[in-house]
């Protein structure tokens, strides 16, 4: 397939993201049109004098408050875990790898069954406590999984990936075991499945720092991460420091993802299929993929987001509409690469 031209790539992805946010921000079951919803957006950030006179205060509300943020908050965390996805795919060379696969959602998960069973209350910069001991319970997992595969100064990636799996698989059984003695079952269901719902600037404020800057270091090792696609032998003899580049990566996506994960709960497949699409189109340099995988990550999540409000009266964890749409599409994927279609 012929590859598009990183300035067509460039503008189209910018037209397209401008437009999903304008249009996911206006579709709700308040009517507003999207006339009332950029004269909104246009007066509070740009603050030009449109007269908002006529318009309700609840409009105004419901527009800058509540879907605006949200929309903003589907597009960072869509964004976030596709850059995490490109990277763990990178470094362990696994087309199946995705931002969860060391056990970083088990952990965060835990967290937040912690925070809902034993109903404590406080708020750290504006977060509530559930959000706070996810991202702590996702930290926390992915400093296990590190130590108990460190061997030495080496950490090998085979190790890693099976640790991931064994704590993984260990941190959702306390999950499930929590579960059997809770009446809290429905909420730790919930948050499992993913959600934007009652989301705002305080949740946005937290996820946007750590995913600019966790993109801008991942970014800045694009070039090794390009040389690491040969195997980590070649990648050595040819002066890249693979170690130091593998901590680098994972300490930096663990906080990215917990970051993400600890305020909207578990999300999956966005991380694992959107780097496969993006490489169709762009190719495998991680220079090009990287910004894309973001902004296509984001655009993804944005329009599951906004089925998962608007399809039924009673809002859908976005979680299961990722799944919903990045299962059968993964398979297509995998049909393809088998047919010699990819």
């Amino acid at each position: 397939m012929k590859k598009l031209s990183t300035k067509n790539l460039i503008i189209s992805a910018s037209l397209l993201s401008l437009a999903a946010i304008l249009l996911s921000t206006t579709i709700g079951i308040a009517d507003i049109s999207i006339t009332q919803t950029i004269k909104i957006l246009a007066s509070k950030i740009l603050r030009l004098d449109f007269d908002l006179g006529n318009l309700k205060a609840s409009t105004i509300t419901i527009i800058w408050l509540i879907r605006f943020p949200r929309v903003l908050l589907a597009f960072f965390v869509g964004g976030a875990l596709a850059i995490c996805g490109v990277s763990y795919q990178g470094i362990f060379k696994n087309p199946m790898a995705d931002p969860f696969i060391l056990g970083v959602s088990s952990g965060a998960a835990l967290g937040a069954t912690i925070g809902i069973i034993t109903k404590v209350q406080f708020d750290l910069f504006g977060i509530n406590a559930i959000s706070v001991l996810a991202f702590a319970g996702a930290v926390a997992s992915l400093f296990i999984v590190y130590n108990i595969s460190k061997i030495g100064n080496k950490v090998p990636v085979t190790t890693l990936l099976l640790s991931g799996i064994a704590i993984g698989q260990f941190l959702s059984a306390l999950i499930s075991l929590s579960m059997i003695f809770s009446n809290d079952l429905h909420k730790i269901i919930f948050w499992t499945m993913g959600s934007f719902n009652a989301k705002s600037w305080n949740q946005l404020v937290m996820v946007v720092p750590y995913a600019i800057i966790g993109f801008v270091i991942i970014y800045s090792s694009h070039r090794e991460m390009d040389i690491m696609l040969l195997g980590e032998d070649t990648a050595s003899q040819l002066g890249v420091d693979t170690e130091k580049l593998k901590k680098k990566i994972l300490v930096t996506t663990a906080l990215v993802t917990a970051a993400a994960v600890s305020v909207t709960g578990i999300i999956g497949f966005v991380g694992l299929i959107i780097p496969h699409i993006v490489r169709i189109i762009t190719g495998p340099k991680h220079k090009v993929l990287l910004p894309f995988s973001f902004v296509f990550g984001g655009l993804f999540m944005i329009a599951c987001d906004t089925i998962a409000r608007s399809l039924m009266s009673q809002e859908i964890p976005v979680g299961i509409i990722t799944a919903i749409f990045g299962g059968p599409f993964f398979i297509y994927l995998l049909r393809e690469r088998k047919g010699g279609g990819i």
